[in-house]
């Protein structure tokens, strides 16, 4: 497993051409920060504020990756790309061959073959302190996606005669072989899934699948009928918790859950279920996998536990059933798993680490604790959280919405703002020491609607008062014209990362608003909005990428109307993450029957060379995260975009 050093703190780096700075632990260089990693940027960046921070925890454990080269179809040729890794050396350069013929010596991480065709073979070596290593043969997309089939499981009858169908949902990855190669986890929603408000609708049960990019399926997970199907019940992360090279998967499980190799979880024949097909009593696990098998390895009491379900803010299991996951680096080296319950009313938070053997809590956060009760920790969840390292001690903390939980468990800070739906913790600002987190938030009484913090202290640093449910939120760097990213929301109005308002009016393509997500997708380093082009009458919609064109208008730059997109009005991929090629990111749709996955992959070459961003701390958590609650896009932890 390569090791990466914790991320120094530094000071901020000039604005004039491309900023794309990365902490010198994960480029290697050991010494000051310099952008000549980046074309356009040839100035030496100052040395890291507080080069002492190296010191604050051990290094982190990250995951040992192939270079994942990756050949699309593009204007004018060929474009093959390959990952940089965290750990490599600085010089590090790379050989490029066609049926077995060197083409091209590059320091870059991509090259547009002109003269590469459809039946065109690629293989990339890296070259590593002056030694040529081993080839890797790319993963050939001729028709410009890469189609995975899918095994969909058989449909069925609720016990109130309602059939069900199913249709692939959220997906995940690790690397649960241990080959240095992603494989995918992906989540089958049955079609009466439902959300914890609706106490009255009886759901198919969650199923799980692992794939190989082949679409070979490894093993599938049956929840069963005692835990209800829908984004609030059935996150699940997945990730090497031991160390070993190969992921697991952990998620809540009950009696009659059911692995790969059928093994029943407590009771098979034990219902929860209430007459109104409510889950409100009765036994509830945390479960881990084996990412290789698919069978448990190991179960305890799921904490934190139901208990008395009014505790949570109602008696009939809405605020009882918002149930939220994430992977943290809470020790500084090694990941540990986080699960909690509540985000209305009580909020709670249980830590987990897994040895190979045992889960064991780590510790545990309540609201409703001596420690915590009546300082404002309630009542501020979101729909989602974000793990990243605020305080420079190189070990994570939670943002939980308006509240974040250190990583020893303790309560860090509130805004007491209130519940919300989106959140963004990253480097949106780099005139600023540290990371920023932008909110949206509920309530009409809120002092904020919409506003950003520093993530460390909870310091408000601007935003405005709406008295509006702003329920939609995002931050991408989308131009050069203004410092750091720009921020907007449903509560109206374009902002730069500094808080000045640049538009009354919010990005938007064909009259619609986009919020919902971004994308790195082509060459330069500003980011693209990745949504959906909605059809309410179908409950659905196809997936596209929004490029800014100026003031707030997008212009659409790539569409597939067999790319279908899930969870309603969110709109959102399977996934988009980094998971081949160089750092741009890809993207996993369904198709229209969820008989495939479709992957595509940016055919835009770029100049700037940055390592793998799955070997970025806040960005790899991401992506441990997206699945949960309402999908927000991953950030990482550095500037990365223009000026």
């Amino acid at each position: 497993m390569p090791v990466l050093p914790p991320l120094p703190r530094r000071r901020r780096a000039p604005r004039r051409a491309l900023v794309a700075v990365l902490a010198a632990a994960l480029l290697g260089s050991g010494g000051a920060i310099t952008a000549t990693q980046f074309a356009g940027a040839a100035e030496e960046l100052p040395a890291p504020a507080n080069s002492a921070a190296k010191a604050l925890a051990a290094a982190r454990v990250a995951e040992k990756l192939d270079r994942g080269p990756v050949a699309v179809p593009a204007e004018g040729g060929v474009l093959v790309s390959w990952r940089m890794l965290g750990d490599d050396p600085e010089d590090v350069s790379f050989k490029l061959y066609r049926g077995g013929e060197l083409i091209e010596e590059t320091e870059r991480t991509s090259f547009l073959d002109a003269d590469g065709g459809a039946d065109s073979a690629y293989e990339v070596r890296a070259v590593v302190n002056g030694e040529e290593k081993p080839g890797e043969q790319a993963l050939a997309l001729a028709s410009g996606r890469l189609d995975i089939k899918l095994d969909k499981p058989a449909g069925g009858t609720t016990r109130d005669g309602v059939a069900y169908t199913y249709a692939a949902n959220d997906a995940s990855v690790g690397d649960l072989d241990g080959d240095g190669s992603y494989e995918l986890v992906l989540k089958w929603s049955p079609s009466n899934a439902t959300d914890s408000a609706n106490s009255g609708t009886c759901t198919g049960p969650t199923v799980y699948d692992a794939y190989e990019l082949s679409g070979e399926r490894l093993w599938r997970i049956n929840l069963g009928t005692n835990v209800r199907s829908g984004s609030h019940y059935d996150s699940f992360q997945v990730y090497d918790y031991d160390g070993d090279g190969r992921a697991e998967m952990a998620l809540r499980t009950s009696d009659g859950s059911k692995d790969a190799a059928g093994t029943v979880i407590g009771d098979a024949d034990a219902s929860h279920l209430e007459d109104n097909c409510a889950v409100i009593s009765g036994a509830e696990y945390l479960s881990v996998f084996n990412g290789e098998t698919g069978k448990v390895m190991d179960s305890v009491p799921f904490e934190p536990a139901r208990g008395n379900v009014a505790d949570w803010g109602d008696t009939w299991g809405n605020r009882e059933g918002r149930l939220l996951s994430a992977t943290a680096y809470l020790s500084g080296s090694r990941p540990s798993m986080v699960f909690s319950r509540g985000i209305y009313e009580r909020t709670a938070l249980a830590a987990y680490d897994w040895n190979g053997t045992d889960l064991t809590r780590r510790w545990k956060f309540d609201s409703n604790s001596s420690t915590n009760a009546g300082k404002g920790y309630d009542q501020q969840g979101n729909h989602n959280l974000a793990v990243a390292d605020v305080d420079g001690d190189g070990k994570d903390e939670i943002m939980y919405g308006a509240m974040a939980v250190d990583d020893n468990g303790a309560g860090l800070w509130t805004t007491k703002l209130g519940h919300g739906d989106a959140l963004h913790v990253g480097d949106l600002d780099p005139a600023r020491p540290g990371l920023e987190s932008f909110n949206v938030h509920e309530h009409t009484s809120a002092a904020y609607g919409y506003e950003m913090h520093d993530a460390k202290t909870g310091e408000i640093l601007w935003g405005s008062r709406t008295g509006t449910d702003v329920g939609r939120g995002l931050c991408a760097d989308l131009t050069s014209e203004h410092a750091g990213a720009e921020c907007w929301s449903s509560g109206g109005g374009l902002y730069s990362a500094a808080g000045k308002k640049i538009s009354d009016s919010v990005p938007s393509f064909g009259g619609g608003p986009s919020y919902n997500s971004a994308i790195w997708w082509d060459g330069d380093a500003n980011r693209e909005l990745l949504d959906h082009r909605w059809s309410g009458s179908a409950g659905t919609g196809y997936g596209q990428i929004l490029k800014h064109t100026g003031g707030t208008e997008l212009s659409r730059v790539w569409s597939d109307q067999d790319a279908k997109s899930n969870n309603w009005t969110k709109g959102n991929p399977a996934l988009s993450a980094d998971l081949l090629g160089d750092w741009r990111e890809e993207m996993l749709w369904r198709n229209a029957d969820s008989t495939a996955l479709r992957l595509y992959s940016t055919p835009h070459p770029s100049d700037h060379r940055l390592p793998t961003l799955m070997h970025d701390p806040v960005y790899r958590m991401g992506i441990a995260w997206q699945n949960v609650g309402y999908n927000q896009p991953p950030q990482v932890s550095y500037y990365l975009g223009t000026r």
